[in-house]
């Protein structure tokens, strides 16, 4: 069965059965020695998206590109489970971040592939870069810059990216415009995955806590959030707004 993409509110979004996931990885590697700026630039960036993700590439153009143009857009959020049901009939299989994460540097580590850390803070990379070491100890971890980016320094660290040729170029928070900054310097880094972690980092250096399987696999990861950040409360006006589109989408689709 490979990759299914389906389009869900114009949106694309990838079917990846688990079973099938280690293959499409596989198929997807580049070639020892592929140069920046050819077509693999177009489709080897991996997109975790949520549900505000959805959203966002709805009405920002650049990020709607940005997702466009990856070679996975692997869902996360179950309201894009029941949403693609709703609309398509298509059952998305979702995927929890942290787990999807370990089994694609465990997939590379097989392979004795290589990694590029970037993001975070110092202390809280080096760690994260201890324990992905202890755990993947056949992983080639090629570099990491961690603290606070600064404009003037981006350059410097996209050529650095460039020649050590990462199999997987891992971002977390600290650079500039997040997960944008991998489509805006996509031509200049090498042929390797590129995936926006957000705040794995903290997480593999045991700084901060995820959700429990089970309370991802009930969907009930966002209330386990709201208690770590009440502010999501407001997130629930965007999940309306998400829900009468799905049902727009129903009554008028042709």
């Amino acid at each position: 069965m490979g990759v299914q993409r389906i389009l869900l509110l114009k949106v694309p979004v990838d079917i990846v059965p688990p079973e099938e996931l280690p293959e499409v990885i596989n198929r997807l590697l580049p070639s020892q020695g592929d140069p920046p700026g050819t077509g693999p630039d177009m489709g080897r960036d991996i997109i975790l998206l949520s549900l505000w993700d959805l959203l966002r590439a709805r009405r920002n153009g650049e990020y709607r590109n940005y997702v466009l143009k990856a070679a996975l857009v692997i869902p996360i959020s179950k309201s894009l489970v029941s949403g693609a049901r709703f609309l398509t009939g298509k059952k998305l299989i979702r995927y929890m971040p942290f787990n999807f994460v370990i089994g694609l540097l465990s997939l590379l580590e097989r392979r004795e592939k290589t990694v590029y850390l970037l993001g975070a803070e110092s202390r809280v990379l080096k760690k994260a870069e201890k324990n992905i070491h202890s755990t993947f100890p056949r992983l080639g971890i090629v570099g990491r810059y961690g603290g606070v980016i600064r404009k003037q320094d981006e350059g410097a660290i996209v050529e650095a990216v460039r020649k050590v040729s990462p199999s997987l170029l891992l971002v977390g928070k600290g650079v500039r415009a997040e997960e944008l900054w991998i489509a805006r310097n996509s031509s200049h880094l090498n042929s390797g995955f590129r995936l926006w972690c957000s705040d794995l980092f903290d997480i593999f250096a045991e700084k901060k806590q995820r959700p429990s399987d089970a309370v991802f696999e009930r969907g009930l990861e966002s209330v386990w959030f709201f208690f770590r950040n009440p502010l999501r409360f407001f997130r629930v006006f965007s999940y309306f707004r998400y829900k009468v589109l799905l049902l727009i989408y129903r009554l008028f689709k042709k």
